[in-house]
């Protein structure tokens, strides 16, 4: 087997002690039991499928359809799908029952031995962000991303960075350095999201001068708007959404229909990193539309 080689199969009760149980032998075998009508199972084989070529020669991924092979069912007692049966050395060694996300996938995966350290590294540039030691994390992350140029998940926790300490120019410079599949992942959307909202802020008169506009005159729309924008940037999302819908309930068509325009883009913004507060945006949007 090449280390470069994707190790997916497609199993049935012929080649089962050939594709698993001989190749367990040299590498760990996830083995997916599965249906192929079952949106969990075809969710956690399009993770492993990923997984596989991510850590290509690494681990084998072997699929058996519950349907087509009702022997191999009975014959390892797999009573749900999907089911993850793991065999090293012949036997089974580890059974999951359920949908596992990718990052207890993961997981799995690290107890026999595969991951990246530029994850780990990852981990720790995080951990360091969190903690206010930003420039720890930058120096942890830029050194990963030397020894691992090919794990953009990297570079893309540097856009973060860069965007959570208003570095605006360098988090779009190297965003626009992506590779295109990871601009239009569900990260890369976030972070999109994220330095269009900032570039927007940088054109409004601040925070602090709208937010007087608004004492002012409570039905200042211009203000109200901008104002949302400028809270988006500082990732105050809650008030940000508080305000674009005090405009939205004043009247429906603020400035032209912007302000559902944005109530709905910012609910996509944040549809993975924060989903309460993108469901409930839907929610108050579905009832006054209703």
């Amino acid at each position: 087997m090449s280390d470069h080689e994707t190790l997916i199969f497609e199993v049935s009760k012929n080649n089962f002690n050939t594709s698993v149980v001989l190749n367990s032998h040299k590498l760990p075998v996830l083995v997916e039991f599965m249906g192929v009508w079952s949106g969990p199972c075809i969710q956690m084989e399009d993770t492993l499928s990923k997984l596989a070529k991510e850590f290509s020669g690494q681990f084998v991924f072997a699929k058996v359809d519950v349907d087509e092979q009702p022997e191999l069912m009975k014959e390892y007692s797999v009573e749900n799908v999907p089911t993850i049966k793991v065999f090293k050395d012949g036997e089974v060694v580890r059974t999951e029952e359920g949908l596992l996300q990718e990052n207890e996938l993961k997981e799995l995966l690290k107890a026999y031995g595969i991951f990246r350290q530029s994850d780990e590294t990852r981990e720790l540039a995080r951990q360091k962000h969190l903690q206010g030691e930003t420039i720890e994390a930058i120096t942890l992350l830029t050194t990963a991303i030397q020894q691992d140029p090919k794990n953009t998940r990297l570079a893309m926790d540097m856009v973060q960075i860069f965007l959570d300490i208003n570095e605006l120019e360098q988090a779009k410079s190297l965003f626009n350095r992506l590779p295109e599949t990871d601009r239009e992942s569900e990260m890369g959307k976030t972070l999109l999201g994220q330095l269009t909202f900032k570039d927007l802020a940088t054109k409004t008169d601040g925070k602090e001068s709208l937010q007087a506009r608004l004492v002012q005159n409570p039905d200042d729309d211009d203000a109200g708007f901008d104002l949302a924008i400028c809270l988006v940037a500082e990732h105050h999302y809650t008030e940000a959404m508080n305000t674009l819908f005090t405009l939205f309930d004043q009247n429906p068509e603020s400035k032209d229909g912007a302000v559902k325009e944005m109530i709905i883009n910012l609910s996509n913004m944040l549809a993975s990193n924060e989903p309460a507060i993108s469901q409930e945006a839907r929610r108050r949007l579905g009832s006054s539309t209703s």
